[in-house]
């Protein structure tokens, strides 16, 4: 089977899909991989099929700030040249698999005639019980119901690209697309690349899905010498370690939040790790203090690596952060900015493994201390932590994709198959 794989963002939306791919070769299947530039040498090192955006967007959207805004600006840039860059090679493939955020992806798939399966790290299914993951409301409101949230998103992503797609679509005589929020899941196979264990469905939803696990990447290159001294720096003493970070997100409060977190762990005798990300936080922090107690990780080193060190976690709320610190049975704190993350704070409060989470931009320094406390000092979240950990150590989400990838062509070739034969004998 010939596969083509898209995804673009940044690491917690490629080291999944690098994962699959790799999986996928071993099986004996031929797969292409479409990528932004900057994660080219990743798609080496796995010995990968690959072909880099046209467009390096990626690059593009970390010159801006980190908020909605601009992100759907940066959807739209690139939804217009996916179809001149996709079509051609998704013609000599036979399926399809991308990210929810591929807005042309269905269109793109129908006008090849291949089957889609479109794939997202969180419920990006509309539906009535479940709001839409995107926006940064998550819990229930008596007024403001998920399927108006729902709605509005929808009304936001038809202004921004449906007549992009539509204008596309009519160059190649294809009928018209009425709301692209029906169209997407409505035209793909729906699969949820994230645990059953840690994120929610609606058995309501109307749409084709299925779920099966979160695709932990452990397989990625990372400096020894730098872990080594990571490790080094945890086990020099029995003080416990509170890692923090962003990630790939960045925020004008990044210092001043590694400075809050630096005294709060003083004050309660841990040691504070920063995983310094794309956007150097604690950097500056970490050159003027020169605490022995608080190292600055600037490196490259998988989570699958580090979290076992630590005692407890502080993140941004990325899908892929979320389910590491997860599998990894450690209390959790999640400091959302934008996207997805406020839903997996509010998923990581709900199951019991960490406080309610706290708004990057929002929180101030008594909140941030009172919160960090109840991290530390609440065992429930200890043992509602191991207790999760368990349960996505038994989920296998690699496998599980691979496995409903090749069920999803079986299917589509038993359809053509049995099409063809009535179309035969009709004719006879």
């Amino acid at each position: 089977m010939k596969i083509f794989l898209i995804t673009r963002g940044s690491q917690g939306d490629i080291y999944p899909y690098l994962a699959l791919a790799d999986a996928l070769v071993k099986q004996g299947h031929e797969i292409t991989i479409s990528l932004p530039r900057v994660f080219e040498k990743f798609a080496q090192a796995f010995n990968l099929n690959y072909t880099l955006q046209n467009y390096d967007d990626i690059s593009t959207l970390l010159e801006t700030t980190t908020n909605n805004r601009d992100l759907l600006a940066w959807m739209q840039r690139v939804t217009e040249q996916q179809f001149e860059e996709f079509i051609p090679i998704l013609e000599k493939h036979d399926i399809l698999v991308a990210t929810n955020t591929e807005f042309s992806a269905p269109s793109i798939a129908e006008y090849c005639g291949k089957p889609l399966i479109r794939t997202a790290y969180a419920p990006f299914i509309p539906g009535k019980k479940i709001p839409p993951p995107v926006m940064p409301w998550p819990y229930p409101n008596p007024v403001v119901t998920p399927k108006a949230l729902w709605n509005m998103l929808n009304l936001g992503i038809n202004v921004l690209t449906k007549n992009i797609i539509n204008k596309n679509r009519k160059k190649r005589g294809m009928s018209q697309v009425k709301d692209l929020g029906d169209h997407a899941p409505g035209h793909a196979h729906n699969y949820l690349m994230y645990s059953p264990s840690l994120g929610n469905t609606d058995p309501a939803w109307k749409y084709t899905w299925d779920i099966g696990g979160y695709c932990f990447n452990d397989m990625l290159p990372f400096e020894q010498e730098e872990f080594d001294k990571l490790a080094d720096f945890v086990n020099k003493d029995s003080k416990p370690t509170l890692f923090f970070t962003l990630g790939s997100c960045k925020t004008k409060k990044k210092d001043l939040l590694c400075e809050w977190l630096l005294d709060i762990c003083s004050k309660r005798g841990y040691k504070f790790v920063v995983g310094s990300g794309w956007w150097q936080t604690g950097a500056t922090l970490a050159e003027n203090a020169k605490n022995q107690d608080m190292y600055l990780l600037d490196g490259l080193i998988p989570h699958c690596r580090i979290f076992p060190l630590f005692d407890v976690i502080i993140h941004h709320g990325g899908c892929g952060t979320t389910h590491s610190a997860s599998r990894a049975g450690k209390p959790q704190m999640v400091m959302p900015l934008f996207v997805d993350q406020h839903y997996w704070g509010k998923r990581v409060h709900d199951l019991g493994i960490g406080p309610r989470y706290g708004n990057v931009s929002r929180i101030t320094r008594a909140q941030l201390e009172t919160k960090v406390n109840d991290l530390i000092e609440n065992s429930a979240y200890r043992k509602n932590a191991a207790d999760l950990q368990e349960k996505i150590r038994g989920e296998h989400g690699v496998q599980a994709l691979c496995s409903h990838i090749v069920r999803v062509h079986q299917e589509t070739l038993s359809r053509k198959y049995a099409d063809k034969t009535i179309g035969e004998e009709q004719v006879g």
